[in-house]
């Protein structure tokens, strides 16, 4: 049997094992790119709603479609797609999975017999109640370093890029 090889590490006056400090990363070329700006915000948006409605299993797409569906009883799966920006196979899962819990419902459409319209169920106008004031709430909280005026220029800002025709 041979013996280990001698390893010691540096301890730091607490007596702990010493680590060292990562060597700062050299983002290139992301930190002037609007999109890479956007993509951290939405993470950060998106981590901040799991922490405060994930009891709900709920995600922000899918907040996003009972919204929509409560404003508009009887929508059609490709005007919610729209509205959202998610290609209609993405908008079904969504739809399949808030039906599987029983928050909405397919009916026939009336004025295309090819479409579904969209409703609230009874469960999902209640969870929905609750999910817009937590949804409010963390979004305040997002905000909470901006004024009330940059909040808004960062909306109207944000709706410009989207907005954009494409070229």
């Amino acid at each position: 049997m041979t013996a280990a090889p001698n390893r010691t590490r540096r301890r730091n006056r607490s007596g702990r094992a010493a680590t060292k400090e990562p060597k700062a990363l050299d983002m290139g070329v992301l930190p002037r790119l609007l999109g890479y700006h956007l993509r951290c915000a939405q993470v950060a948006m998106f981590r901040q709603f799991n922490q405060r409605l994930g009891n709900y299993e709920i995600s922000p797409p899918q907040l996003g479609a009972l919204v929509l569906i409560e404003a508009n009883p009887g929508i059609s799966q490709s005007a919610v797609a729209g509205a959202l920006r998610f290609d209609r196979s993405t908008l079904v899962q969504i739809i399949d999975r808030l039906e599987g819990r029983g928050l909405v419902m397919r009916e026939a459409s009336a004025h295309d017999r090819r479409s579904h319209a969209l409703k609230l169920t009874e469960a999902g106008a209640e969870t929905l109640a609750g999910l817009k004031i937590q949804a409010l709430d963390q979004d305040a909280e997002l905000a909470d370093d901006l004024s009330e005026e940059e909040r808004q220029a960062l909306i109207g800002l944000l709706r410009r890029v989207y907005d954009a025709p494409e070229s």
